[in-house]
């Protein structure tokens, strides 16, 4: 049987985790599936164990910039090549879990919807393994109970789930709508991510956790240095952003708006901010309530 799904793998300096991210595709349940693996520029030995995988496995191809150009510009480029029905993702530093895509390839197979949503959880450093977390309750809200066909004014708790790794979609619906990741910026995922729930003809949420993401022992992650202003600065972006695609369905914004200050706000403040960025999050926060 052909390949059914092709998956996504960016990589920038993530030697240290690609082995066991391909090696969680590779056990995978369902079988038909290729990746394309994106060394982004690396300086490290990622293009190196993305080769090795590839020559011990046809269905990894490997793809390379001469410098780094991003998260969003590499799945970008990968995107470009894609020829399968279904397209999802995972980060080279993150987990696949074993039924992953046979869960979510099945239900798009089942229902016919553009897309379909799965739980996640956070992979902690613990000593010196790495132990997942449980499903947190915004993750939980998105995705369960199970629910096949639905768009989103009947589904609005859906917005919540921001990343671009928990989720697989038909590869025409991408082409269909001129969707593509914003280049050159961080939290490329999250306006994507609103655009496709209010592009999406219909689409399925799952309860299952498909993807294990990694909070790196070493802090390098984005998401763990929001207390730098640049980086601060592209999260505000981007839930702002994430706001304004959603503006025509207000049941959807409200409830992405009611996370964002239950959830999001919060975390942030708690950051050790300088005194500019600290009135920065309290003048988006304002913006938020008002919506």
């Amino acid at each position: 049987m052909s390949a059914l799904v092709t998956v996504i793998v960016p990589g920038f300096d993530v030697e240290e985790y690609a082995a066991e991210a391909l090696d969680s595709l590779r056990a995978q349940t369902l079988p038909h599936w290729r990746a394309i693996l994106v060394d982004d520029g690396s300086a490290d030995g990622t293009g190196r164990v993305f080769d090795d995988a590839a020559r011990r496995d046809d269905r990894f191809r490997v793809v390379r910039h001469g410098r780094r150009r991003g998260l969003g510009a590499a799945r970008n480029t990968a995107l470009d090549l894609v020829d399968t029905r279904y397209v999802g993702f995972l980060d080279g530093d993150d987990v696949m879990t074993p039924a992953a895509l046979a869960t979510l390839v099945g239900s798009l197979e089942a229902s016919g919807s553009d897309l379909v949503v799965g739980a996640y959880v956070r992979l902690r450093p613990e000593g010196a393994q790495y132990l997942p977390g449980p499903v947190q309750p915004w993750v939980s809200a998105s995705t369960d109970p199970r629910r096949m066909g639905v768009d989103l004014d009947a589904h609005p708790e859906v917005t919540a789930n921001v990343v671009a790794w928990s989720k697989v979609s038909r590869t025409e619906f991408w082409r269909e709508h001129g969707l593509r990741f914003p280049e050159a910026a961080l939290y490329e995922d999250q306006a994507i991510a609103q655009r496709m729930y209010t592009a999406a003809r219909a689409f399925d949420v799952v309860p299952d956790v498909v993807v294990q993401w990694r909070v790196r022992a070493d802090g390098s992650s984005i998401t763990q240095r929001e207390a730098d202003p640049r980086v601060l600065r592209a999260c505000l972006a981007a839930m702002r952003d994430g706001l304004d695609v959603l503006a025509a369905h207000g049941a959807a914004r409200r409830a992405r708006a009611a996370q964002i200050l239950r959830m999001d706000v919060p975390r942030l403040a708690a950051l050790p901010l300088a005194d500019d960025d600290r009135a920065l999050l309290a003048a988006f926060a304002a913006h938020v309530a008002a919506l």
